[in-house]
C-alpha cells in the first residue's frame, strides 16, 4: 500500500491542526478547571458547545462517517490522522462529533436502522444534539465471550421486553445522552451467532435505571463517564429492535470493528502528545547537575517510544487500508492485531513520560495520568488483549492444518 496521505486526507490534515492549534490546545486548562470547580460533576462545561458550534462551521464535523451524505465521507485511511490528532486531546473528538460511542452506534442505525430509527436517533446524534451509549458488557458473565450474554430482549407480540443488567455503558453520564443500544438474548435455542438482538432504548423509557457510576482507577471520566444499568421489563415497540431479531452478533461484528481501529487511532495521538511531553521534560530539567535525559537511560527509552509509536501507526495505517479495499472480513487478523498492540504501546509510552515528570506527572498539571488511565481501560474496552491475541493464533495456526 501507499502510505501518502491522499490530497483531500492532507487537506483534512491541515484544517484539523490548525482549529485544534487555535481552538482547543489553548482552552485545555480551562476545559479542566471547569470541570473541577462545578457544582455538577456531570456537567458539560459550556466552551464545548462553542467549540462544537465553530467545528461545524467549518465542515469540521462527522469526519468518522465514511458516507459523503451524513459525513466527510472519508475512507478509514484518510480519518485516521485525523482521529489521531485528536487523540492528543481527551475531549476534542466531541468537539468534532466523532466521540466514542456515539460514532459506533452511529455508524450501526446507518448501515441496520430503518428509516424510522434513523430519524428519531440518527439525525440528532449527527447534529450534535444528543448523545448516546451502547450496553453489552454484564457484571455477572465473562463478556468478552458475548454467548454468555443472560440479559434477555424477548419478543412478546409486537412489543420487545428487556430484563437484565450491563455495565461499562461509556457515555451514559453525559447529561446530553437520550438513548442506549441494549444487546439481549432473544432465542436462546438459535445459532449461537443468532440468539441475540440489539435494541434501541430511550433512556427515560420506564424499568430503565442507571445504578451506579463507576470510576476506572479513580478517574470517572466526566462528562461522559461508564455505568451500570439495570433494566426491568423495560417494554418497547418490536420495531425498537435493529436490523430485525437475532441480528445481535452481526451488527456487533460490523459495530467493533470500525470502534476498535478508531480506539487505536487515536492512541497514537495520545502516546504522540505523551512523547512530546517527556522530551520537553527530559531537555528543560535538571538533576544531578545534567538535564533527565543524560541520565538513567532515559535516550533509550525516548529512542524506543518513537520506534514504538512509528511501528504502531503503520500497522494501523495497513489495517485502515485492509477496512477500506478488503472489508471488516478481510482484516479480522489485522483489527485484533492493532487492538492488542497498540493500547499496549501506548500504557508503555505514557509511563514512561510520567517517571520523567516525576510527581508532577501523577498529577493533574499534565494529562498524562489520564491518558495512562485511559489506554490500560482499552486494553479491556471492546475486547481484552487475550481474546484478540487467541484470534491471530487461530488464524494463523489455521495456514497449517492440513
Amino acid at each position: 500500500m501507499d502510505f501518502t496521505h491522499s490530497p483531500r486526507a492532507q487537506e483534512y490534515i491541515e484544517r484539523v491542526t490548525a482549529f485544534i492549534d487555535a481552538e482547543i490546545a489553548p482552552r485545555e486548562p480551562e476545559y479542566y478547571a471547569t470541570l473541577r470547580s462545578q457544582d455538577d460533576r456531570w456537567a458539560v462545561p459550556p466552551m464545548i458547545e462553542e467549540l462544537k458550534a465553530k467545528a461545524r462551521e467549518q465542515g469540521l464535523w462527522n469526519l468518522f462517517l465514511p458516507d459523503s451524505e451524513h459525513g466527510a465521507g472519508l475512507s478509514v485511511a484518510e480519518y485516521a490522522p485525523l482521529a489521531e490528532l485528536m487523540g492528543r486531546y481527551l475531549f476534542a473528538p466531541e468537539v468534532f462529533n466523532c466521540n466514542a460511542p456515539d460514532s459506533g452506534n452511529a455508524e450501526v442505525l446507518l448501515h441496520y436502522g430503518s428509516p424510522e430509527q434513523r430519524e428519531r436517533w440518527l439525525r440528532p446524534l449527527l447534529e450534535g444534539r444528543i448523545r448516546s451509549a451502547f450496553c453489552m458488557t454484564e457484571p455477572a458473565v465473562a463478556s468478552s465471550d458475548a454467548t454468555n450474554m443472560r440479559a434477555t430482549a424477548i419478543l412478546d407480540g409486537d412489543t420487545v421486553v428487556l430484563n437484565g443488567r450491563k455495565w461499562w455503558s461509556t457515555g451514559i453520564g453525559h447529561p446530553d445522552c437520550r438513548f442506549v443500544i441494549f444487546m439481549g438474548l432473544t432465542d436462546p435455542d438459535a445459532h449461537r451467532h443468532r440468539r441475540h438482538s440489539m435494541v434501541l432504548v430511550p433512556l427515560d423509557a420506564p424499568g430503565v435505571k442507571i445504578e451506579r457510576m463507576l470510576p476506572v482507577m479513580g478517574y470517572h471520566d466526566e462528562p461522559y463517564g461508564h455505568g451500570e444499568v439495570s433494566f426491568t421489563d423495560v417494554r418497547l415497540p418490536a420495531s425498537a429492535i435493529i436490523g430485525g431479531p437475532g441480528r445481535g452478533f452481526e451488527i456487533a461484528q460490523g459495530r467493533l470493528g470500525p470502534g476498535r481501529i478508531h480506539h487505536c487511532m487515536r492512541l497514537i495521538g495520545m502516546a504522540e502528545r505523551a512523547l512530546e511531553l517527556a522530551c520537553r521534560r527530559a531537555t528543560e530539567r535538571v538533576a544531578f547537575g545534567k538535564p533527565l535525559a543524560n541520565l538513567g537511560g532515559n535516550r533509550e527509552r525516548i529512542a524506543r517510544a518513537r520506534i514504538a509509536i512509528n511501528q504502531a501507526r503503520l500497522q494501523v495505517l495497513h489495517c485502515a487500508w485492509l477496512l477500506d479495499t478488503a472489508g471488516a472480513l478481510g482484516a479480522i487478523s489485522e483489527l485484533s492485531q492493532v487492538k492488542a498492540a497498540v493500547p499496549a504501546m501506548a500504557q508503555e509510552v505514557v509511563d514512561m513520560a510520567i517517571q520523567l515528570h516525576g510527581g508532577a506527572g501523577l498529577s493533574d498539571d499534565v494529562p498524562l495520568a489520564g491518558f495512562l488511565t485511559a489506554a490500560r481501560a482499552l486494553r479491556m474496552a471492546d475486547g481484552p488483549d487475550e481474546v484478540h491475541l487467541g484470534v491471530v493464533a487461530r488464524m494463523e495456526l489455521g495456514r497449517y492444518r492440513t
